[in-house]
């Protein structure tokens, strides 16, 4: 059964990235995460297969995951949401057949679009060594596939390339242009080699351009990242920050339990600066909201046994 407002998110979606100059979209991987973003005014946001696959299984994101638990998680999330969410559908579950069956999936459970890679399956981590892709004409099918099997045409096909770890920049770009012939929405080059190459998917698609900036607060170039405002500057429309929750939740659960250590201990030790506030965490599981419903309950509850209503 499909998700009733579905269809609104994914119009939503579509006219951001035809109004709006540069969308910054934080990923998510459960829906704890997904209220904070909404409460901090993102308008959009994505799951992130490597968060979700360490978050249930423990494992890097190297394709261990299937399709039916992938779906179920993004149903949960979407049936939560006020903001379009799209998700990861790896290299799509096999063949173009199996592709045209995971986008019908996706779609179904809600989602604003799918990430679909030409990554050989089994397939590599994302920034590991070891990488392969597909043919350009295999991947090709997959796409028309993934646009054949949505009914909805504002569901985005979102198409990324590992190609620039194994190919040179002139084939990359044959490549993502292919795959825009064959009806991608947007491109996600993987693991860019730097401003240049960027700047030149840019120049050369009719169609949006999505980078995967990790947490995205790097102030200057490194270890081969550009800038959020770098990217913005070269025409980059969309960024997913896949790891920047996962890294800051990381960073303060384990300042929480060395503090917890060191008072156990019996010696004085103040409260990290990430140590979460009640009320804080309350907020973002709605219990406030919660509570408020339980008492307007109760108080129509009276109402009820004495006659009023």
């Amino acid at each position: 059964m499909s998700i009733p407002d579905a269809a609104a998110k994914r119009a939503t979606l579509r006219c951001q990235l035809q109004e709006e100059s540069f969308i910054i979209a934080p990923a998510v991987h459960d829906v704890f995460s997904l209220r904070l973003v909404e409460r901090a005014g993102y308008r959009s946001t994505c799951i992130s297969g490597a968060m979700l696959a360490m978050a249930l299984l423990g494992q890097p994101d190297i394709g261990l995951l299937g399709l039916a638990e992938s779906v179920e998680h993004c149903r949960r999330l979407v049936r939560v949401a006020g903001i379009p969410i799209t998700a990861d559908a790896d290299a799509g579950y096999g063949n173009a057949r199996g592709v045209f069956h995971t986008v019908e999936l996706f779609e179904e459970a809600g989602a604003a679009g799918v990430n679909l890679e030409d990554q050989v399956v089994p397939r590599r981590h994302g920034t590991g060594a070891g990488k392969e892709v597909v043919s350009v004409a295999e991947m090709c099918g997959k796409i028309r596939a993934a646009c054949r099997a949505r009914r909805d045409g504002n569901f985005l096909v979102i198409v990324r390339t590992d190609a620039c770890a194994v190919e040179p920049v002139g084939d990359v770009l044959a490549r993502v242009l292919a795959y825009e012939e064959a009806g991608a929405d947007l491109i996600l080059p993987m693991a860019p080699r730097g401003e240049e190459e960027i700047d030149g998917l840019v120049r050369a698609l009719r169609i949006p351009v999505t980078i995967s900036a990790g947490t995205g607060l790097a102030p200057a170039a490194s270890a081969g990242r550009v800038p959020l405002a770098r990217l913005r500057e070269l025409g980059v429309r969309r960024i997913s920050l896949t790891t920047l929750l996962p890294g800051a939740a990381t960073a303060g659960m384990d300042d929480a339990l060395r503090a917890l250590r060191t008072v156990a201990a019996g010696a004085s030790a103040s409260p990290p600066a990430s140590a979460p506030a009640l009320a804080a965490v309350r907020g973002a599981a709605l219990l406030p909201t919660l509570m408020e419903a339980e008492a307007q309950h109760a108080f129509e509850s009276v109402l009820l046994d004495v006659g009023h209503v």
